[in-house]
């Protein structure tokens, strides 16, 4: 790879609006240097991810540029949809790539959450391992009551004050800005429309209850079928496989099946090591969905 190197994968509450979504990308295709490598928008989630990379600082000015498009177009008192979210630009993670150490990537995260609350105005929440508060390295604890009960409370409870920018909440919410190692968001879609299985099968696999370590789980409802979304935080400790395997499982004690599954965003090339996608039931899966091959697509790495 060409040195230094840093992705970063926004994600926007914004899934039906073709027009602001292509606002977004333009505003981070306007910075030198920085590169799309792939973006996905889910109009149930109501959401958009964005995967870039680039030179730390091609990337820095791309994320704010792309945090003020969202925040002028976006109306979190009017937006609706499945997915959690506190604001326009509800995450910007930054994730280390070749030579780029993980305590760069925190500083650029912090660096660029301060340049958020000032010159934006935006409250932002330090996440991850740039986390500024130790109960902040989780995001659901950030997340919590969604923008609705966020905007009630950050004003009076310390526990809700932002890290950068103002102790209120305007139409854009606000933004949790963190740096975290590679993320694989993995979801499985079962045979039944009854979200209350999906919600059982999640409360059950998930860290927080006890299950498979370094996985998120949410049982959601998604174009009529329940849907398991995960977030494999680390793949070499909850692979892909043994995820799949722990819905399927837990589906069949409650009467369901898997019906397919699908990945978001990109993953790293050793996440699917030995990995049949067809056994994971895997749609519309390609070598496309690689990070290492879109990188060297996108002249930033060598084969």
């Amino acid at each position: 790879m060409t040195s230094p190197l840093v992705e970063c994968v926004p994600n926007f509450s914004e899934g039906r609006r073709a027009d602001v979504v292509e606002a977004i990308l333009a505003s981070i295709r306007r910075v030198p240097g920085a590169c799309v490598l792939d973006w996905s928008s889910d109009p149930d989630h109501n959401r958009s991810v964005v995967t870039m990379a680039g030179s730390p600082g091609a990337i820095e000015q791309a994320a704010f540029s792309a945090v003020e498009c969202a925040a002028a177009r976006i109306d979190l008192a009017l937006q609706r949809g499945v997915h959690a979210r506190i604001g326009a630009a509800d995450v910007v993670p930054f994730v280390p790539l070749a030579d780029f150490p993980m305590e760069d990537c925190i500083q650029l995260a912090r660096r660029l959450g301060r340049r958020i609350g000032e010159e934006l105005g935006l409250p932002v929440y330090l996440y991850a391992q740039a986390a500024a508060r130790p109960e902040r390295n989780d995001l659901s604890v950030i997340r919590k009551g969604q923008y609705e009960e966020l905007a009630g409370t950050i004003g009076s409870d310390p526990a809700r004050r932002p890290d950068f920018g103002p102790a209120r909440i305007g139409p854009a919410g606000a933004t949790a800005v963190g740096a975290r190692g590679p993320l694989v968001a993995f979801n499985v879609y079962l045979d039944t429309s009854d979200v209350e299985i999906a919600r059982t099968i999640a409360r059950r696999i998930r860290t927080s209850s006890g299950g498979l370590p370094e996985l998120k789980a949410l049982g959601l409802p998604v174009a009529g079928q329940a849907q398991v979304s995960m977030n494999l935080t680390d793949y070499t400790r909850t692979s892909l496989k043994a995820a799949f395997a722990a819905v399927r499982a837990e589906a069949e004690t409650l009467g369901a099946r898997v019906d397919r599954s699908e990945i978001i965003g990109l993953l790293p090339r050793n996440a699917m090591l030995g990995i049949d996608p067809a056994a994971l039931r895997l749609e519309n899966y390609s070598g496309e969905k690689i990070l290492e091959r879109r990188l060297v697509e996108a002249g930033l790495a060598h084969d």
